[in-house]
């Protein structure tokens, strides 16, 4: 379902909007504003989650870099245990 809605664009966006349609991108200046909203949306999405494993990753435990490693190898060789690799 579509909404129509007014909106104020400088000159220069309209003609970088129009420039796109020419050149056979988009098939109309609101496509052009639709997906631009879009990514800004999916941009929201991203953002929040790397913000929330960010967090996540700030609350638990920490590794240095040889623990890190050691218990990689250690899940790696439990896996390769499991398959008889």
């Amino acid at each position: 379902m579509s909404v129509k809605a007014s909106v104020s664009l400088t000159e220069a966006q309209d003609a970088y909007a129009r420039q796109l349609v020419q050149e056979g991108r988009f098939p109309s200046v609101s496509a052009v504003i639709q997906q631009g909203l879009e990514m800004l949306r999916k941009e929201g999405q991203t953002e929040a989650a790397l913000q929330s494993l960010l967090a996540q990753r700030q609350s638990g435990p920490m590794f240095g870099l040889a623990e890190g490693r050691r218990h990689t190898e250690e899940m790696i060789a439990r896996k390769r245990g499991a398959r008889d690799l």
